[in-house]
């Protein structure tokens, strides 16, 4: 089975580069972030062959998964997933930064970390409490008798967290800057201590400011991963070619292969359209008015 996650910055801005990624890639499920719309305005008929499923509120955040191996049991949070708003004073609701299928016989998850914006913003301390009730609930699924443990599980998505030095250009230029903080990567050292295994490329870059020219200079960071439990990785790449060229994402492609076999579904999903819709929150579609979150950088 291929895996890929991909920070798409608005899928409606990106779709001819997906749908090219999809077929020059091979992909069998697509983990995206950003897709920066509501569930309604999501172009599901823009990818024919796969299953659907997505999970945005507003113009900011969002996520989806794209499968052609099938996709069931999803689900749009994690048990004590903290919400967010900018005033503390205001209710901190549940933003479109998680949702979860069974794909093949695969538990995924496509995930946007909160970016946490700068070290003395209240954001910053979110996304520590979201990585933090994260990883309790990976490690509380394994411990679970209940739950499906053995069922191969994989996380993949915008982490926002460089876990080394040598995962930025310069560390110099990070200094009191969040991504990099003992904290943050703490937190994501906790998601391996909750038993997950990192599977994609630990070196290069899989994002590029579009500011002052990172690409051209190759001034990125490593930020977006794949850490999965009971599957056994046999190769992973950073598709950096997508980044180039008009109309890209600051974000590449990051893939990984499994030693999994998953049947590819042959049924409504080849039909794309309608038959391969999967709205994650059909409720959000009457709310218009965008909440208080802001955008986040990467």
């Amino acid at each position: 089975m291929r895996i890929a996650n991909w920070n798409v910055n608005s899928v409606r801005t990106r779709v001819d580069r997906i749908v090219a990624a999809l077929a020059r890639l091979d992909i069998d499920v697509l983990l995206v972030q950003e897709t920066k719309c509501k569930d309604k305005q999501f172009p599901f008929d823009a990818f024919p062959g796969y299953e659907i499923a997505h999970h945005g509120l507003n113009q900011w955040n969002g996520v989806a998964i794209l499968s052609r191996v099938g996709l069931a049991d999803i689900q749009t949070s994690f048990p004590h997933q903290p919400g967010f708003a900018k005033d503390p004073k205001k209710p901190q609701n549940l933003e479109a930064r998680a949702i979860s299928a069974d794909c093949g016989g695969v538990r995924v998850w496509s995930l946007y970390v909160p970016n946490g914006r700068a070290i003395a913003d209240r954001h910053y301390d979110y996304k520590l409490r979201w990585l933090d009730a994260l990883a309790r609930h990976v490690e509380d699924q394994a411990g679970d008798p209940e739950q499906p443990s053995s069922q191969p599980l994989v996380l993949g998505g915008d982490f926002n967290i460089a876990p080394t030095d040598a995962n930025v250009w310069d560390i110099t230029a990070f200094i009191d800057h969040t991504h990099v903080t003992e904290a943050e990567r703490q937190a994501f050292a906790g998601l391996i201590e909750a038993g997950l295994t990192v599977t994609s490329p630990t070196s290069g870059y899989s994002y590029w400011d579009y500011k002052a020219g990172r690409f051209p200079k190759n001034e990125g960071m490593l930020i977006d991963f794949q850490l999965a439990r009971g599957l056994h990785a046999t190769g992973s790449f950073i598709d950096v070619a997508e980044r180039s060229g008009t109309g890209a994402s600051d974000h590449a492609p990051v893939v990984v292969d499994y030693d999994y076999d998953a049947p590819i579904v042959t049924g409504a999903a080849a039909g794309a359209g309608a038959a391969a819709r999967t709205t994650a929150n059909p409720a959000a579609d009457s709310h218009d008015a965008p909440t208080e979150t802001g955008g986040d950088i990467a």
